[in-house]
């Protein structure tokens, strides 16, 4: 019997825009960005990789502030989504592609790549997490900046919330529930909707994990992680902090 592909496979297309529409907005990117060029220091036209871009909400606003940007997906959905995104000046370049296999001819081409918006643990095996931390390595020139940002797994269990409920801008109703699993790591997610357009539900899972054991995925790959912070606030991360964005040099 063939085996069910894992839930990334399909999980990222037009329900998806809907479902996290509310989460996003053009003021809360610009932020982001801001606070990322801040961490990063590297002058213009510095080569950044997004990784995975998704709609393309950082990587656009990036190139706009004049770096030569790059935004891998795997989402054909969320790739045409990124490329339909207006902007000044210079555009990202967009691929199609697996991040623990990124191209061959992109080693040591990056002085940063960007892993955002809990966009790590979604692999079965947590030997892929390792072998995405690699691949970033492989891509960033010696010296460069890997930002990563993400659930920490402290926090998100010390304030741990487990279902709420939201309306999309299409009148949409979406209510999650959310169960862990201490043993490995796992966070699912339960989410269903319904709205003019139908009903429906579906699962997704993501692996937590602590400052520490990032710090140490990272260090195993020449990546040294030199600060932490509460999310994108400028603060350290603290153990009730829900989100924890990461600064890691390749020496």
């Amino acid at each position: 019997m063939a085996s069910q592909p894992e839930w990334w496979a399909t999980f990222f297309d037009a329900q998806y825009l809907d479902e996290y529409g509310p989460i996003f907005s053009a003021e809360h990117d610009r932020r982001d960005v801001a606070r990322i060029v801040e961490l990063l220091g590297i002058p213009l036209g510095s080569r950044i990789l997004d990784v995975p871009c998704g709609q393309g909400r950082h990587a656009a606003l990036l190139a706009e502030c004049g770096y030569a940007v790059d935004g891998l997906d795997r989402s054909p959905h969320l790739l045409a989504a990124a490329r339909r995104r207006g902007g000044v000046g210079p555009r990202p370049r967009y691929v199609r592609g697996d991040m623990r296999r990124l191209p061959a001819a992109w080693t040591g081409r990056f002085d940063a790549v960007l892993n955002l918006f809990t966009s790590f643990g979604f692999f079965a095996d947590p030997a892929d997490d390792q072998r995405v931390v690699r691949e970033f390595a492989r891509v960033l020139a010696p010296g460069g900046t890997l930002l990563w940002h993400g659930g920490s797994r402290d926090g998100v269990m010390a304030r741990f919330l487990s279902s709420d409920w939201w309306t999309t801008a299409g009148g949409t109703m979406i209510g999650q529930r959310r169960s862990f699993d201490p043993l490995s790591g796992i966070l699912t997610v339960e989410s269903t909707w319904e709205g003019r357009r139908g009903r429906g539900q579906r699962d997704h899972r993501i692996r937590l994990y602590t400052a520490t054991r990032m710090a140490e995925l990272c260090a195993a790959e020449g990546l040294i992680v030199e600060a932490a912070y509460d999310g994108w606030r400028d603060r350290p991360l603290g153990r009730r902090s829900s989100e924890m964005l990461l600064v890691a040099r390749k020496g």
